[in-house]
């Protein structure tokens, strides 16, 4: 499969992708990313924008005829270089996959909160558990207690570090 990122004007996304899928790409979409909200007292799930102003087009052979791409009103440039017609490569052909796989929508991010049972996840602290105590949102940090050598202990650490405990 082959995939590509275009950059777009941000209000003309869905209307690029609708337009590409039209013509006859496998998939296009502009990635969402879910997002909750306090709207009158209630918490809601609303979708926004993972990356405004880019769309992601996939498609089963190599998008070689360029007037596909010059022919969409809102369309400002594809992504990529040359030599590889502007197909994404890498660690960039895994995120656009990784997106595809999920339709272009990136469910809700874990959030941590004090006395939760967590895993520091970093080769550090083999994977060790604890329970988190304080956290530090500005910082993007929690204070995590756990055993060690019989003793309790605690340490500071970034919120990246973490992973929420398997039961």
């Amino acid at each position: 499969m082959y995939a590509y990122c275009l950059f777009c004007q941000t209000q003309k996304c869905k209307y690029i992708a609708s337009v590409l899928e039209q013509q006859g790409v496998l998939r296009a979409f502009s990635p969402q990313i879910i997002k909750r909200q306090r709207i009158q007292g209630a918490n809601v799930d609303k979708q926004y924008d993972l990356l405004p102003g880019y769309v992601f087009v996939y498609s089963e052979t190599e998008l070689i005829d360029n007037t596909l791409f010059y022919r969409v009103d809102g369309l400002l440039r594809r992504l990529g270089t040359v030599d590889n017609r502007f197909a994404l490569e890498g660690s960039d052909l895994d995120f656009a996959l990784h997106l595809y796989e999920k339709n272009g929508i990136v469910g809700q991010v874990t959030v941590f909160k004090i006395g939760d049972q967590v895993r520091l996840d970093d080769p550090l602290f083999n994977g060790c558990s604890g329970t988190i105590t304080e956290m530090d949102y500005r910082k993007e940090r929690a204070k995590v207690s756990y055993q060690f050598a019989g003793m309790n202990c605690f340490t500071w650490v970034a919120c990246r570090m973490i992973a929420a405990k398997e039961t």
